[in-house]
C-alpha cells in the first residue's frame, strides 16, 4: 500500500495567502471562511484557530497587503534624492494595489489600522526628516499625501466598497441625471472618462492622475523645504 503524502499543516501565514489568492481571483464578495476552507482542502471550523471569524480574517487580509507594502521599497532607498525616493516607494505601493484591485476598497473599509502601516509610514516620515524636513511640515505632507503612498488615491464622487469596485456605468448615469444641476462637474467627468484599457483601481483612480497628483505635491513640498 503506497503511503499517503501527509497533509500540510494550516498557519496564519498559509491561510491569508489562500485568501488573498481567493480575492484576487473572485474578488472580496467571494471571500468566506466556508470557501476558503474549500480551498485549503479543510472544515470551516479548522479556519478559527487561526483567525477569529470574517472581519478577523478581513483584517488579516489587510496586514498582508500592508506587508506587501512594506516589503516592497526596501530595495529603492539606496540612492537617489528624498523625492525619488519617495516616489519610488508610492509606484511601489501602486504596483502591490495592481496586482490586487480590491484592495483599496478594503483597507479603507477596516475599522482598525493594520499594525505594517505605523512602520511603512514612519519609514516615510524619516526620508522626509533625513531631507532637512522639520517634523511639523512632515506632518502635513502626510496629510497631502493621502492614499498616495499606499498605492492610490481615494475616490471623489464614487467611493469604492469593501469590494474593492464601482460601478462606472451607475456613477456616470447618476451624474448625468444631476448635470443641470451640475454643469461644471457633469463636463469635466465628460472631458475624462478614462479609456477601457487603462488599469484604474477606482472609478477615477488612473496611472495619470496617481502620477500627477503625487509629482505636484512632492513638488510643492521640495520648494517648501527650500524656504
Amino acid at each position: 500500500m503506497t503511503a499517503r503524502a501527509p497533509r500540510r499543516p494550516l498557519s496564519r501565514e498559509r491561510v491569508l495567502a489562500a485568501a488573498v489568492a481567493l480575492a484576487d481571483a473572485e474578488g472580496i464578495p467571494a471571500l468566506t471562511m466556508r470557501r476558503l476552507g474549500a480551498d485549503l482542502g479543510v472544515e470551516a471550523m479548522s479556519l478559527y484557530h487561526h483567525l477569529p471569524g470574517k472581519e478577523g480574517l478581513l483584517d488579516g487580509v489587510a496586514e498582508t497587503v500592508v506587508a506587501e507594502i512594506g516589503a516592497a521599497p526596501r530595495h529603492l532607498d539606496v540612492d537617489g534624492d528624498w523625492r525619488t525616493r519617495l516616489r519610488r516607494r508610492f509606484l511601489a505601493a501602486r504596483q502591490v494595489m495592481l496586482r490586487h484591485p480590491w484592495a483599496p476598497g478594503l483597507l479603507s473599509s477596516r475599522r482598525t489600522i493594520p499594525p505594517g502601516v505605523y512602520a511603512y509610514y514612519d519609514a516615510i516620515v524619516g526620508t522626509l526628516v533625513g531631507a532637512g524636513f522639520s517634523h511639523r511640515l512632515a506632518h502635513r505632507a502626510l496629510h497631502a499625501f493621502g492614499s498616495l503612498p499606499l498605492g492610490f488615491t481615494q475616490e471623489i464622487f464614487s467611493p469604492t466598497s469593501a469590494g474593492g469596485s464601482t460601478d462606472t456605468d451607475a456613477a456616470e448615469a447618476d451624474l448625468a441625471a444631476m448635470a443641470d444641476a451640475l454643469p461644471h462637474v457633469t463636463a469635466m467627468v465628460a472631458a475624462e472618462v478614462h479609456d477601457a484599457g487603462d488599469p484604474t483601481l477606482g472609478w477615477c483612480d488612473g496611472q495619470v492622475e496617481f502620477e500627477f497628483t503625487l509629482d505636484l505635491i512632492l513638488d510643492g513640498l521640495e520648494r517648501l523645504r527650500g524656504r
